[in-house]
């Protein structure tokens, strides 16, 4: 059985045992996150460990996203990953989506100099925020409803990137009103909306708020991540959430991701791939093209 061309569109690397490379929440003594300890990922996951990880897929691109590289010097981090691009014969990692603070006056400067590095594709800042539960939040405040950030997000509309955006549900009406303000960026949902629960009354609050964000058509949804928010997960249990985003969205608009070595806690790259392959089986060929590869060529323009 010929096995299915792969673009991964989001997962990691990273370094801690070198000088030029430093990420504060690795290298902390915390070890507990919202979805329970990441101390098994405090350690280095350098290209060949992820390669071996995708070693039974027939991953042919992948995209890295910013991994909390040192935030008063993220272009470091864009820095070794192209360096790494440029050494290996695969070019992993072909897209890079780097780190910039909008709240920042200094942002505009950021983004010019990470351009410079050809593989830069486009710009993550985790928006994730919950007054009502701080351990699910991410973001220091709620940049969505921040006037400072959100005028600072035009530097990203005068350039060719597009902006990896990661938010809660109940943060999905201030990103809608976001891509009406900026029509010309493509926003990437990250991890499949964030689903944090697995309630009836849970799936149907995230259903009807992807439906709102789907309306705008400068959004587009990566199907990533759901181990954080379920993880036993099981297909039963994913395959309702894979298969509304891609009803919501279409075919067209979706991608996968492994969320590597993040969701390398919760299960192994092959479980999560082959569980998509799994959930998608009855789509047709030219479906499989779009959803494991072509979307992902086109939206990162690899």
């Amino acid at each position: 059985m010929e096995r299915i061309a792969i673009i991964d569109s989001h997962h990691h690397l990273w370094d801690l045992d070198s000088k030029e490379t430093h990420y504060p929440w690795l290298s902390s003594n915390e070890e507990e996150a919202f979805y329970g300890s990441f101390k098994s990922i405090k350690k280095s996951y350098l290209l060949d460990d992820y390669l071996n990880d995708a070693k039974n897929q027939n991953l042919v691109k992948s995209i890295h996203v910013q991994a909390e590289h040192d935030a008063m010097n993220p272009i470091e981090e864009t820095k070794w990953l192209q360096n790494i691009s440029d050494n290996n014969n695969l070019k992993i990692p072909n897209g890079i989506v780097a780190f910039a603070d909008f709240s920042k006056e200094r942002v505009s400067e950021d983004l010019d100099q990470h351009l410079v590095y050809k593989n830069v594709r486009g710009i993550r800042q985790i928006l994730s925020f919950d007054k009502d539960k701080p351990q699910y939040s991410h973001a220091k405040k709620d940049f969505l409803k921040d006037e400072v950030w959100l005028n600072n997000f035009r530097h990203i509309a005068d350039r060719d990137l597009s902006f990896d955006i990661q938010i809660y549900p109940h943060q999905f009406d201030d990103a809608c009103k976001l891509a009406k303000r900026y029509q010309n960026v493509l926003f990437i949902l990250n991890h499949t909306g964030e689903p944090c629960l697995q309630t009836k009354e849970y799936k149907n609050y995230w259903m009807r708020k992807m439906q709102s964000l789907a309306e705008h058509k400068n959004f587009v949804c990566k199907i990533s991540g759901l181990g954080m928010f379920n993880p036993s997960w099981t297909i039963i249990s994913t395959e309702y959430f894979i298969l509304k985003t891609i009803e919501i969205f279409g075919i067209d608009r979706c991608m996968f991701g492994s969320n590597f070595p993040v969701d390398k806690i919760f299960n192994t790259f092959d479980n999560y791939w082959n569980s998509y392959f799994e959930i998608v089986k009855n789509f047709s060929k030219d479906e499989h093209n779009k959803i494991f590869f072509k979307n992902a060529e086109k939206f990162y323009r690899i």
